[in-house]
């Protein structure tokens, strides 16, 4: 990815804050980029064969740009918690890619336990896309075995989860597999030379950020509209994850992690604490779960310098997604890839931009085929932890810091193994600032 600025493993700020984390051991290795030969190769003939785990939307479509990367690549086996996506999201594939869909009935996996089945059917990529509570799990699986992964952001909901991910982040460098975080912006022409100019100075030095996700919201999978396959709680909650913390760790991680991403890239680190209010005005009722729909968060910076953060779910608001920030002689709109700075010429990207969806899977490949080292794996880490460190200010109603934040015992969800469809899940219970302890005593 020789356009794709990635955070500097170098930069001092960024080394000292893992020395003094809870995960120095892991930082410490993180940070080598081991360089060391591939323990999976492609077939002779340079075919990828990919697995997906999770036919869903962003499944299939993860598929979709897999598929369109110049090359050989065919998917051979599939895996989702329930039937009706799978047969739903294969049917769809095949019609739209012919014959670089090769997926039997033998290679066509449903239940809890899918995601190994995958894993263990002869891929050489997995594709894991999930609710993303059930991400770090997956993750270890696929490492442990060797393969490559790319994985939806967030990818964990909790403390545990992601140091559970920097460890496997840790090993996957080790057995020098590819890795890639769908934080597609790394990815896409007109935020990456709008991010290096600011880097380079362009609007000075930058103090200030905001960012916003602010949309009606997604859909909703209620108890009456639920499949007949939906029967147990532990499905419903799964098939309607979006509203369980433990499966989704709210709006905040699973989408507005794109904009947290973008400034902790500019900033080449991640913020090192944070205060924020929230709440639930729209979203009521059962079928949404616990989750807030709304959340505003002040993070800050080693250096002094503040985010702020609004992402809302609620209808007929300010509908806007983007990032922007201020800096000593002027500002820039990084998602309209613009920056004006004082006394000069309004500088705005132009040259055409490739879609980052097909992008992030074509540097990947890319990656694997040529043994290079490739992993987002840290990044993609901390940022989902920044947006677990906002929900957790939110939910608070206090100052929460990311070492504590980060070292946090609380798992949101069951153990990571071994529970079945017939396992009570988390009862759902809505966050009350000033009562509710989001982090618990430090490990």
């Amino acid at each position: 990815m020789s356009e794709n600025r990635k955070l500097e493993s170098n930069d001092p700020s960024r080394r000292e804050f893992l020395k003094t984390s809870s995960v120095a051991v892991v930082g410490g290795s993180l940070l080598a980029g081991l360089a060391v030969p591939r323990s999976v190769h492609a077939a002779g003939d340079d075919l990828i064969k990919v697995g997906l785990i999770g036919c869903g939307g962003r499944g299939s479509d993860a598929v979709r740009n897999a598929l369109k990367v110049p090359g050989a690549v065919k998917l051979t086996a599939v895996g989702d918690a329930f039937q009706y996506k799978l047969d739903a999201s294969l049917k769809s594939l095949q019609r739209a890619f012919g014959d670089k869909i090769e997926v039997p009935a033998e290679r066509q996996f449903v239940g809890l336990d899918a995601y190994k089945k995958v894993i263990d059917s002869g891929v050489d990529l997995v594709i894991l896309t999930t609710p993303p509570g059930f991400r770090p799990m997956h993750f270890k699986y696929a490492v442990e075995k060797g393969k490559h992964v790319f994985m939806e952001k967030p990818v964990a909901v909790d403390g545990p989860g992601v140091r559970s991910v920097l460890e496997t982040t840790r090993k996957a460098k080790e057995k020098n597999l590819g890795v890639g975080v769908g934080l597609q912006r790394h990815h896409h022409a007109a935020y990456i030379e709008t991010i290096r100019r600011l880097q380079d100075g362009a609007i000075g030095h930058i103090h200030t950020a905001r960012v916003y996700w602010n949309g009606d919201g997604v859909w909703v999978r209620g108890r009456k509209d639920a499949p007949a396959e939906v029967k147990t709680e532990m499905q419903y909650q799964v098939n309607n994850w979006y509203y369980f913390n433990w499966l989704s760790g709210d709006h905040i991680c699973e989408q507005h992690i794109h904009n947290l991403d973008v400034i902790n890239w500019l900033k080449k680190g991640y913020p090192i604490k944070a205060q924020g209010m929230g709440g639930r005005e729209f979203r009521k009722g059962d079928d949404y779960g616990e989750i807030y729909d709304h959340h505003a968060v002040e993070f800050e910076y080693e250096d002094g310098s503040r985010m702020f953060s609004f992402c809302r779910h609620i209808p007929h608001c300010w509908v806007q997604v983007s990032e922007h920030v201020q800096g000593s002689k002027g500002k820039a709109d990084i998602s309209g890839a613009t920056i004006a700075a004082d006394g000069q010429d309004v500088w705005k990207f132009r040259p055409d931009r490739p879609d980052p969806y097909d992008q992030e899977h074509v540097d990947l490949f890319a990656a694997i085929r040529n043994g290079a080292p490739y992993n987002e794996g840290e990044y993609g880490a901390m940022s989902s932890m920044t947006s677990i460190l906002g929900r957790m200010a939110t939910y608070s109603g206090k100052v929460i810091e990311m070492k504590d934040a980060l070292a946090s015992p609380i798992k949101l969800g069951p153990a990571d193994d071994g529970f079945t469809w017939q396992t009570t899940p988390p009862v759902p219970q809505v966050a009350v600032p000033g009562v509710t302890d989001p982090v618990g005593k430090r490990a």
